[in-house]
């Protein structure tokens, strides 16, 4: 099959492209302009540039005629959506409503099924009951992030519903591993303990410790999304979770104690999230009925691949 994978280039994109390629896909890997080159494992993969906000970008990027496309590129971090909040709606809604256009023409010019997995976040849901969400919830996004992701749902829902090009949306709750960047709550943690170790410091800034979360691998992130191209029906939501909530403080905690550290939290102002969400944990039992899928690492496995990444 050829395999569209738009933000290639980012951490979830990168394990992605590595897994697809081992099912000997050929694959397009579609990167912003000027990125880093990335080492593919040689793997067959055609480097496309992409820039969600430039309609013939994207429209050349299809042009790859995909049978099917994980569509993952977006401002993808709450700080930089809330630094400028109408590019994050540009960049996440218009820019998925531009990528299932181009491929409804790509679709009727070459025949090719284009199925397009439009992944969102378990943040569409917002603050609610301590309880795993279901997919029939109402939404209530309380960050511009949130908000603009549930536009990218719309935007790729009403072409389904317009076009029938086949449209399935994920609605990814937390998830972290190797390579996952500093501006992420858990690798800043795990940076901050290292630190701590090798210089004796007794105190670590963090965040608020609060919050719940539900903690997946990016592996098993990656699988679930591998099996929703395959198995996953059009026009529908799916959940892709562990269905565990712990507090980022027990994390914390957990971290600390696979590095080796005795440090205690410090709370700092400057780095704890406005309207935070108290209890985030997802409910995934329709994606796991669909495709058989289920989490292959436990929450310790996970972190300590964090670690040894930051290590390293």
């Amino acid at each position: 099959m050829r395999l569209l994978v738009t933000g290639a280039d980012g951490f979830v994109g990168r394990h992605l492209v590595r897994r697809l390629a081992r099912d000997g896909h050929r694959i397009g890997a579609a990167c912003r302009q000027g990125a880093a080159p990335m080492d593919w494992g040689g793997a067959d993969v055609t480097v496309l540039p992409l820039e969600l906000t430039d309609d013939r970008s994207v429209r050349e990027a299809a042009e790859f005629g995909p049978d099917a496309v994980v569509h993952l590129a977006a401002v993808a971090s709450n700080p930089e959506a809330l630094a400028d909040p109408g590019l994050a709606w540009t960049v996440n809604a218009a820019g998925t409503a531009r990528l299932a256009e181009a491929l409804v023409r790509q679709r009727e010019k070459a025949g090719v099924e284009g199925r397009l997995l439009v992944v969102s976040s378990g943040e569409v849901y917002g603050a609610g009951a301590a309880a795993a969400r279901r997919e029939t919830d109402a939404v209530a996004p309380a960050t511009p992030y949130a908000a603009s992701k549930v536009g990218a749902e719309l935007a790729g829902l009403e072409v389904w519903r317009r076009t029938g090009l086949p449209v399935i949306v994920t609605r990814s709750f937390t998830h972290t591993g190797p390579g996952q960047d500093g501006r992420f709550v858990l690798p800043s943690f795990a940076a901050r303990l290292l630190e701590a170790r090798a210089t004796g410091a007794r105190r670590v800034r963090t965040g608020n410790l609060a919050p719940v979360r539900d903690l997946l691998d990016v592996r098993d992130v990656v699988e679930a999304y591998v099996l929703l191209l395959r198995s996953g029906e059009p026009g529908e939501i799916y959940n892709v979770s562990r269905g565990e909530g712990v507090p980022v403080g027990e994390l914390f905690r957990m971290l600390a104690e696979l590095i080796g550290v005795r440090a205690e939290p410090e709370p700092d102002p400057a780095l704890a999230r406005r309207n935070d969400i108290p209890h985030l944990v997802g409910d995934s039992t329709k994606l796991r009925r669909a495709t058989g899928w289920a989490p292959a690492r436990t929450l310790q496995q996970t972190l300590r691949g964090l670690v040894d990444a930051e290590a390293d």
